[in-house]
C-alpha cells in the first residue's frame, strides 16, 4: 500500500513512519510536514509545506495513494481556544479535502484516549467533533485512533512529551499500546476495514494480533 503520513516530526508520527518503513506491506510513504523528519529511506518521499492551509483542494502532490495516516497534533497547554480549534479542526478537515474525499481512500486520524462529546475539556470537544466530521466525508473510511501512554518503536528519536514518560502507562491496565501496536492496527484497517470507527486501546491491541 502507498501511505501519505502527518506528523513525523513528532513522536507518534516519527514512530508510526518507522513502523511503515519497516512493513512489507507498505511500498511508499508521503511524508508531508512543515520541515523534514531528517529520515532516509528508499520507501519514503518528503512534501514540505509550511502551512497545510495553504494545500489546494484535490491537490496533485497527494494522489495516487491508498490512506493518509494523520498524526499531526499537539497539546492545548498555552494555547487559546481559536488557536487550538484551528490546529486541531480546521488544519485537519482543510488536509482531508486536500487529498479529495474519494470512495477507494482510507483516512485514519489520531486523537487520543479521552476524546468524547460529552467532555467538559475544549481539547476533547475539539477532537470529537474532528472525528466526526471526518467520518461523515466521502471516504471509504474514516478511523479515528484513541490510543493511551505509548511506548516508542525502536530508534524513535522525538521523544517530548509523554515519549520520555511511556513507562508511566504500561502498568495500567487498559491504557497503553506501542508504536509498534498502533502502527499494525492502522495498517490492518487500511488493508481489512473494521467495523468501528472508533479504535481505542483494546481494538487497537486486538487489530494489531490480527495484523499478518
Amino acid at each position: 500500500m502507498k501511505i501519505i503520513l502527518t506528523g513525523a516530526t513528532g513522536f507518534v508520527g516519527e514512530g508510526i513512519l518507522l513502523a511503515c518503513l519497516d512493513s512489507e506491506k507498505v511500498e511508499r510513504v508521503l511524508s508531508v510536514s512543515r520541515r523534514t523528519c531528517g529520515i532516509t529511506h528508499p520507501k519514503l518521499e518528503e512534501y514540505i509545506a509550511e502551512d497545510f492551509m495553504t494545500l489546494p483542494i484535490d491537490d496533485p502532490k497527494l494522489q495516487g495513494y491508498d490512506a493518509c495516516l494523520f498524526c499531526a497534533g499537539k497539546s492545548n497547554i498555552g494555547m487559546s481556544r481559536e488557536e487550538y480549534y484551528h490546529l486541531s479542526y480546521e488544519i485537519t478537515m482543510h488536509f482531508a479535502r486536500a487529498i479529495g474525499p474519494k470512495r477507494d481512500f482510507v483516512f485514519i486520524y489520531v486523537s487520543g484516549a479521552g476524546t468524547s462529546d460529552t467532555s467538559r475539556q475544549f481539547w476533547s470537544q475539539t477532537k470529537a467533533k474532528t472525528e466526526r466530521d471526518l467520518r461523515e466525508l466521502p471516504f471509504k473510511a474514516a478511523y479515528c485512533f484513541r490510543p493511551g501512554g505509548m511506548k516508542p518503536y525502536i530508534g524513535q528519536k522525538r521523544l517530548q512529551g509523554w515519549g520520555k514518560y511511556h513507562w508511566l502507562f504500561t502498568w495500567i491496565p487498559g491504557f497503553s499500546n506501542t508504536i509498534e501496536e498502533v502502527a499494525r492496527a492502522m495498517i490492518y484497517c487500511v488493508e481489512c476495514g473494521y467495523d468501528k470507527s472508533i479504535i481505542g486501546v483494546g481494538d487497537i491491541d486486538k487489530l494489531s494480533k490480527w495484523y499478518k
